[in-house]
């Protein structure tokens, strides 16, 4: 064929242009495919994190598998999902289910077991200053009082609303409770000095009263959601009670 013909230059053309696409197609797969596996260590790294497990990109895996026993999905009534499964869970965008009516969402729990006990660990999420905050939360057996949390964001300022990732904001949620006198109350996030009306509350970050008010605003509407889940177990300690009780008689 004429290397000068206006058909050889088409063919050539055409050929060089699929094989550069097929090119540029292989490498966006792959780096898809980095990308995707780098944001499932990191979020592995923190859930972990929320149960006082310190993870990194070569541990993170194994970690996450030695610790994390199952995880499953609710409904708003604090039913599991038929199709849930741990990795339904592991998946679900809480971005998106936050958006969503509380009776549509769909609501991840993971169970952790740490020194024999059972964790029960919870993701939240919502709006800082500059842009999305989130977390996760991990409760004791007794589905009220904190174990740990782990919180991160997107471009908060370094310094100020950026402390929500650091351990001095962090360590004193552990231990402080979600129910009052039986009432949900969540966590208060106020300035040093103030305290809640009936309600557990830590310190406000110096200087990043927005962020702050975002991690008390994100903590009563996506804790609030499980409330169903939560009151299961004063049910379940009734119904235990009860049975005991008449066993005795």
């Amino acid at each position: 064929m004429n290397k000068n013909s206006n058909t050889y230059i088409f063919i050539y053309a055409s050929v060089m242009v699929i094989l550069v696409a097929a090119a540029l197609a292989l490498t966006n797969g792959l780096l898809k495919d980095q990308h995707d596996k780098n944001s499932e260590i990191d979020k592995m790294t923190q859930i972990l994190r929320s149960i006082k497990v310190e993870a990194d990109k070569n541990n993170a895996e194994s970690l996450f598998e030695q610790n994390i026993k199952t995880a499953y999905i609710l409904n708003s009534a604090g039913q599991v999902d038929k199709e849930s499964s741990p990795e339904a869970a592991f998946a679900v965008e809480m971005s998106g289910e936050v958006t969503k009516p509380l009776e549509k969402r769909q609501l991840p729990v993971y169970e952790a077991l740490v020194e024999g006990d059972t964790l029960y660990i919870l993701p939240v999420y919502g709006a800082g200053l500059w842009g999305p905050i989130w977390g996760y939360v991990s409760l004791k057996n007794d589905r009220n009082t904190i174990y740990a949390a782990s919180f991160s964001h997107s471009g908060e300022t370094p310094g100020l609303g950026a402390e929500i990732s650091t351990e001095p904001f962090l360590a004193p949620f552990s231990g402080k409770v979600l129910y009052k006198e039986g009432e949900f109350r969540s966590i208060a996030i106020l300035k040093s000095g103030q305290k809640a009306d009936n309600q557990d509350a830590v310190d406000a970050i110096s200087g990043g009263t927005i962020t702050s008010k975002g991690v008390e605003d994100m903590l009563l509407h996506c804790l609030g959601a499980y409330k169903a889940f939560f009151e299961q177990v004063e049910t379940e300690n009734t119904e235990n009670t009860e049975n005991t009780e008449n066993k005795e008689e």
